[in-house]
């Protein structure tokens, strides 16, 4: 019966006898029984069947809620009757009746409570797992494969330094101005701060000490000086001064922030990290760690601008570590591409590659893909392991350990030392090459730079080769004939073709080249430059081109025994043992 019509009902019942509450109650009862009945077996018939559980399990639930509509209704028509049963009926139904109801009731009820739970999907019984115990993330300790130079060094800056490039701060010191510096001159920035080793980018620098820091000065608009260098100061109004006030003014207009040599950001490098070697490009900076770990920062350019420190970033502001490498032990530095050499004696690199320096082709549709790092393939030469890299500008080098050299990249002044397409406009050498015409020599030492190269031999003989009107390769013009070098229009030598030894430097240990200079480091500490010199870079005091090496000599380094030089765009860098480290040979700095 629906429960408004039952509701409706329920007063004239009220008056009914004690026999016909009995008999509604009767009725209601078997129906509700019937009911029971046949949710069990549409249960009981769900348990074989699936597919017809399911619909007789809808069936049963739509059953029980009518039942459960009707026993409410019941309850209301049972409990008024109970209540008229208390003035009318007599003790023996009123204490039988209500008794039997409520178990009636209650049965209903836990029989229908047992077909809803019958029909709901079965769970699956819940598996208590023990809890691992939580792991502490540390810092994964690695094999020791590389160790830092120990010896402490005296530096010696020049060259123009307009940029703070010779990391002399923006002041004068005794009267001297930190631009323009003709000869070497002792840096105190960097002889108090025990440096141990050096590198040279095209207008910033970079250097290790022995107290694990790693310190940059210069150019900082991409980068590479790897921390801030914010300065609230500007450049001073000239036109205003007299013309020569600025003679005696201690100012030279430089942001001391870059100008004078600061410690790196560490706030991004591992906890305990200690670094063995520093190397630094046109905009960017490297560290290797004793791990073999390799951390850089700044951006590389390409030829029509930024190219990106990596796939995501376009200029890394701090040091970054490059996970991609791992058991590294050398890195050297081009204009915008770096080299890396590993415990294999296998060579990487990345960067710009569009000079083919990286020895693998990049499309111009993806640049980008050439800032991660990727092997150059084997040697040509079967068996032979790489032992020492080295960069120009555009082009690269590998030593092997029988001293064999391996070349490749820019070419068009033949650079790489392979003739066959030198002088072609964009001439390139594609993958690594033996360079046949230094067979004949165990090279112990090479250097690139802008378009020309140079290297030592393990007898301290000196060739060069490469592009000649800068006097970059240092040798007279009556050298050059139509057998070794290639001649433009007019005339003039333009292309030195084959490495050719350079009689004015003997026992030379070491070799360094800038754009267009370069330096020569002899078993005895005597430093020889020759090449372009229009910003004082090759120290001889000289605006002019230096045709033939010569030896460097002021009083800042005549008693000096030099151990290394670099050079960058228009500034140079010497550097000797300080006098308690005064014996230390090329190789142990």
């Amino acid at each position: 019966m629906p429960p408004k019509r039952a509701a409706a009902a329920a007063a004239p019942k009220a008056a009914a006898t004690k026999k016909a509450a009995t008999a509604t109650k009767k009725i209601t009862a078997t129906k509700q029984t019937t009911a029971t009945k046949k949710t069990a077996a549409a249960t009981k018939t769900s348990v074989t069947k699936k597919t017809t559980a399911a619909a007789a399990a809808a069936a049963a639930a739509k059953k029980t809620t009518t039942a459960k509509k009707a026993a409410t209704t019941k309850k209301a028509t049972v409990k008024k009757a109970d209540s008229d049963k208390e003035n009318h009926a007599d003790n023996e139904d009123e204490d039988i009746k209500p008794k039997a109801n409520t178990k009636r009731k209650r049965a209903a009820e836990a029989e229908d409570t047992a077909v809803e739970e019958e029909a709901r999907p079965k769970k699956q019984p819940r598996t208590i797992k023990k809890a691992a115990p939580r792991l502490i993330p540390k810092r994964k300790i690695l094999k020791k494969i590389n160790s830092a130079p120990e010896t402490v060094l005296d530096v010696f800056v020049f060259g123009e330094g307009s940029a703070g490039e010779l990391g002399l701060g923006n002041m004068k010191v005794d009267g001297k101005k930190p631009i323009d510096v003709k000869r070497p001159r002792l840096n105190p920035n960097l002889s108090s701060a025990n440096v141990v080793q050096i590198s040279c980018g095209g207008m910033h620098a970079i250097a290790l000490t022995k107290d694990n820091k790693i310190l940059t000065w210069g150019v900082n608009d991409q980068g590479s000086l790897g921390r801030d260098t914010m300065w609230e100061g500007g450049l001073r109004d000239v036109d205003a001064e007299d013309s020569d006030s600025d003679d005696d003014d201690d100012d030279s207009g430089l942001n001391p922030k870059e100008s004078t040599p600061a410690e790196v950001d560490m706030s991004g490098v591992e906890e305990d990290t200690k670094f063995v070697q520093v190397v630094a490009s046109d905009s960017a900076s490297f560290a290797l760690t004793e791990e073999g770990k390799v951390y850089g920062w700044g951006t590389f350019r390409a030829n029509d601008g930024i190219l990106g420190f990596s796939e995501e970033i376009d200029v890394q502001r701090t040091p970054m570590l490059l996970p991609e490498l791992k058991g590294i032990t050398q890195l050297a530095a081009g204009a915008n591409h770096i080299l890396a050499l590993d415990t294999k004696g296998k060579v990487q690199a990345w960067g710009s590659g569009q000079q083919s320096q990286l020895a693998r082709r990049i499309f111009e549709g993806h640049m980008k893909t050439s800032l991660r790092p990727a092997g150059i393939g084997n040697l040509p030469i079967r068996g032979a392991k790489a032992v020492k890299i080295a960069a120009g500008s555009y082009h690269s080098f590998v030593i092997d350990d029988k001293g064999r050299v391996f070349s490749w990249g820019l070419n068009s002044f033949g650079e790489t030392g392979i003739p066959d397409n030198a002088g072609e406009d964009a001439a390139v050498t594609q993958r690594p090459t033996f360079v046949e015409s230094l067979g004949d020599y165990k090279i112990q030492d090479i250097a690139g730079g802008g378009h020309h190269s140079l290297a030592c031999t393990e007898d301290g003989k000196l060739l060069t080769w490469g592009r000649i009107d800068g006097h970059q390769v240092g040798l007279p013009m009556s050298t050059f004939n139509e057998d070794n070098a290639e001649f433009d229009e007019h005339g003039r030598a333009r292309i030195l073709l084959k490495p050719t030894v350079v009689e004015k430097v003997q026992d030379a240990v070491s070799v360094e080249s800038g754009t267009d200079n370069c330096f020569a480091i002899t078993s005895d500490g005597k430093a020889y430059s020759w090449g372009f010199s229009a910003n004082y870079q090759t120290g001889l005091g000289t605006d002019d081109d230096v045709e033939e090496p010569t030896l460097i000599d002021n009083t800042a380094v005549r008693d000096k025994k030099i151990i290394w030089a670099g050079a960058g765009g228009q500034y140079s860098i010497l550097a000797s043992a300080q006098r308690e480290d005064a014996d230390v040979t090329m190789e142990e700095a």
